[in-house]
């Protein structure tokens, strides 16, 4: 058979060792050709390496960090509120005192204003806002980063919280969704609800919904409740240093309320207005212009003192008894007098000063009342943010010979009269011998002239020849309730009861033997901004019941001259 042609054979394509040993060498005279060139030059040992090192494990950090904060944000926002609930206000009903003269005594729950637009914010108010609260509201998208870090620099520094570095944005997020608790969480979440309201709303929207739902005080939320709480005035009326007060109750509004710190306000207003100039809002001549303007309106309303809160106290006490549980906003009309019951507290402030440590008494309590039974003043203690006890209604106190005013009255309707006679001497009863303050006893004397010197061992004859029972319930009949034990010494008023019942029952002299139940609330109703609201309760003046006869209430008169 003929062979099978075969193919020439063709030398292989891959290099000898020798030739490779070439292809090196020319490498090596290239790298050197170009190393020789101007501007190239042989890398530093490992730079190359390190440098790549450094850039990939940034990268991986990247990564990493992006998703661990994607995995946090992811946690505190998987329970964030409600976001719908924006429009929502849930508030407790308010309750306001007034006097007749339309003095704002105190206000108890939430109370609202108006809800002011942003067109309607005086501009002065919002610079002064912005000027102590954020300044770069405007430049920020919600959190403030630049703010952030300055607040964190300046509380390292200090040791202490000494600069908040929430935006106004955020300080909305938190009043409207959140709580005041210090915690990471909260924050975060204050600043992931803070960025959502800048999506959603301007930045016109968001100061006009933060002014008007911010808690400034004394139970107002909102620029226009806070206008008329501390200032009697529509937000418009206000001039530029109350303005300044408002943007500075954003801090801490219980402490530099003008109701309750007077000179502190003045000071917190000033440091707003210097905020201004410091933020080139207005000038130093406005700022010095503004500094010397007044709070409120000269003239028209009276300081309202913090004794006046142990009367509104007692108000807040009974109010229920006369409309039931409150679930709407009310107006009170009360008996108290402004005028009078800051001479009230000075007065009983005077005499503890003066008389105080010599009796050993660090407080003391005062009713005044009208004959009708009124309450036009009430003190119940010396200083009511340091005691809220109300001595004028919650003390039991003995009453001493203030309580003989029964006990002659129990006589005179027993027929005794003021010239009758008796005999001023020592007695003894199951042990038990009255003492005159005098240490001594004068003998005979009338009926008056023993009322007159408070005698106590005549006053302790009449009641037991009228009947200790007799003189125990002429007191209830005058309305005193506190429990009364009839011992020998009940005359000497060693039963304990309360200042305003006391009083009380010797206004009924006064108003002519007329029955008397002491009152502070004149006229209740539903609150509305023309003071016109529905009217749920109104007292109706008129003539009680007789319980003293005339002629012993003209016989006790004659005696108390």
């Amino acid at each position: 058979m003929p062979r099978t042609p075969q193919r020439p054979h063709k030398p292989s394509k891959r290099l000898a060792p020798e030739s490779k040993g070439g292809l090196t060498r020319a490498v090596a005279t290239m790298r050197r050709a170009w190393r020789k060139q101007p501007g190239n030059k042989k890398p530093a040992a490992g730079r190359s390496g390190i440098g790549f090192m450094l850039m990939k494990w940034c990268f991986v950090a990247c990564i990493w960090g992006t998703i661990l904060g994607s995995v946090v944000l992811a946690y505190y926002a998987h329970d964030l509120p409600d976001v719908s609930t924006l429009n929502e206000i849930k508030k407790r009903p308010s309750v306001t005192l007034v006097t007749r003269d339309g003095t704002i005594l105190a206000n108890y729950g939430d109370l609202y204003g108006k809800f002011a637009q942003y067109r309607d914010l005086p501009p002065f108010l919002v610079k002064a806002v912005l000027a102590t609260e954020d300044r770069r509201f405007y430049d920020h998208f919600g959190v403030d980063i630049f703010g952030l870090a300055r607040a964190v620099v300046t509380n390292m520094r200090s040791g202490y919280v000494a600069q908040g570095g929430s935006t106004i944005t955020q300080q909305l997020a938190k009043n409207v969704f959140l709580t005041s608790e210090r915690s990471m969480k909260r924050k975060i979440q204050e600043m992931l609800l803070a960025l959502w309201l800048e999506r959603r709303f301007s930045k016109a929207q968001i100061l006009a919904m933060y002014l008007n739902r911010v808690y400034l005080g004394g139970g107002a939320f909102g620029v226009d409740a806070a206008s008329e709480r501390y200032f009697g005035k529509e937000l418009k009326e206000l001039n530029q240093k109350e303005m300044a007060l408002l943007a500075g109750l954003l801090k801490a509004p219980s402490r530099f309320a003008p109701t309750n710190d007077p000179e502190l306000a003045e000071k917190r207003a000033t440091q707003v207005l210097l905020n201004m100039v410091d933020a080139e809002f207005i000038t130093e001549a406005q700022a010095k212009k503004a500094m010397k303007q007044k709070f409120g309106t000269e003239g028209t309303r009276v300081k309202v003192s913090h004794g006046i809160m142990y009367f509104s106290d007692w108000i807040m006490d009974v109010l229920t008894g006369y409309v039931g549980q409150i679930q709407q906003d009310l107006r009170v009309k009360v008996t108290l007098d402004a005028k009078l019951q800051a001479q009230a507290e000075e007065a009983l402030a005077k005499l503890l000063d003066a008389e105080g440590e010599k009796q050993k008494a660090s407080q003391g309590a005062l009713v005044a009342m009208r004959p009708d039974g009124a309450v036009a003043a009430m003190v119940g203690g010396r200083a009511y943010t340091k005691s809220q006890f109300n001595r004028a209604t919650q003390a039991q106190r003995q009453p001493g010979s203030s309580f003989k005013y029964f006990v002659y009255l129990a006589a005179l309707e027993a027929g005794a009269n003021p010239e009758m006679m008796f005999e001023d001497k020592p007695i003894q009863m199951k042990g038990w011998s009255p003492e005159n303050y005098s240490r001594r006893h004068e003998g005979e004397m009338t009926m008056r002239q023993a009322f007159a010197t408070s005698n106590n061992s005549i006053a302790v004859q009449i009641s037991e020849q009228v009947g200790r029972n007799n003189v125990i319930a002429m007191a209830r009949r005058l309305g005193i309730n506190s429990p009364m034990l009839s011992t020998p010494s009940v005359a000497l008023g060693t039963n304990e009861v309360n200042l305003l019942e006391l009083t009380g029952a010797y206004a009924h002299v006064a108003n002519g033997g007329e029955s008397v139940f002491p009152y502070g609330i004149e006229e209740i109703r539903v609150a509305q901004d023309d003071g016109k609201g529905e009217l749920l309760y109104r007292r109706i003046d008129g003539s009680g019941t007789l319980v003293l006869a005339p002629g012993v209430v003209t016989q006790m008169a004659d005696l108390m001259q």
